[in-house]
């Protein structure tokens, strides 16, 4: 047995505030800019350059790049699931843009907020599986708004889109039936979570398990506290746990190595409550 503990320092591949589970180390989504308010009582202008966008269409798929994934405002055409795609809508819903009876901006606080709660909440059900299982895939959720002028247009609607992020920066296909893919053991396979090395070692690249890798992410560890415990205690907490998890998934459970990630005080401080267990792959 070989053991390895490292700092989860490297951001789950580069995720950003791209979050897949809810309630349980989500991310809020940063504003892009100020908050603004516009008083009720006045009228709102509307540009005559501007229209309205239309509010997208649920369960409409796409196919767009990792930097588009990433932008506050939904850009880009959808595709017919049926042909290539890397992205999937599965919840619409309307933006609350009025606080204490005024009417606030599309970029505020306030409202990316309820964004950042509410496409979790909705991944989680439609994604499937426990906390944990949303925890070790690499399936995660983006959100989009219209844009400032579309917003002062009278557009005032959120899309939440599923994506699974291949490696650092680069999205990977959705292949198949994504509802439910995290109950169906054989299909959440797919998007689980892997590593090319050994963590915390220089070659070490979070990956989609259905790409060429070396490690497997196996469990994770709750971390008990709402203020970060240290550095000590977060390390000692997955120890057993971990040694535990990789012996039983080795071929010989007496020589086998295994791994674990402890989240940062600036993890935590974003939602990450929870340590990772990594284990040689067998695959």
């Amino acid at each position: 047995m070989r053991r390895r503990t490292t700092s989860a320092a490297v951001a789950l591949a580069a995720t950003l505030w791209l979050v897949g589970c809810s309630g349980d180390g989500d991310s809020p989504l940063p504003s892009a800019a100020p908050s603004t308010t516009t008083s009720a009582a006045e009228p709102v202008p509307t540009p005559t350059t501007a229209a309205a966008a239309p509010a997208p269409r649920n369960l409409a798929c796409y196919s767009y790049g990792y930097a588009a994934a990433v932008a506050p405002v939904a850009r880009g055409k959808s595709v017919p699931c049926d042909s290539a795609h890397n992205a999937i809508t599965f919840s619409v819903g309307d933006l609350d843009t009025v606080v204490d009876g005024h009417l606030v901006s599309v970029d505020s606080d306030r409202v990316q907020a309820q964004i950042a709660a509410e496409c979790p909440r909705a991944f989680a059900r439609f994604v499937g599986g426990s906390v944990q299982a949303r925890r070790l895939s690499m399936l995660r959720t983006v959100w989009f708004t219209p844009s400032l002028r579309e917003s002062d247009a009278g557009a005032n609607w959120y899309r939440c889109d599923a994506v699974a992020i291949a490696a650092d920066e680069r999205l990977a296909p959705l292949v198949g039936r994504l509802r439910g893919v995290l109950d169906r053991p054989k299909a959440a396979e797919r998007y689980a979570m892997c590593g090319t090395a050994e963590p915390g070692t220089p070659g070490f690249r979070r990956v989609i398990c259905s790409t060429k890798h070396a490690w497997v992410a196996l469990s994770t560890v709750d971390i008990a506290g709402r203020a970060y415990p240290g550095v000590a205690k977060v390390r000692a907490a997955g120890q057993q746990t971990c040694q535990d998890a990789a012996s039983a998934q080795a071929d010989d459970p007496l020589n086998y190595e295994w791994g674990y990630e402890w989240p940062t005080q600036t993890q935590w401080q974003t939602g990450q409550h929870y340590g990772i267990c990594w284990g040689v792959s067998s695959g």
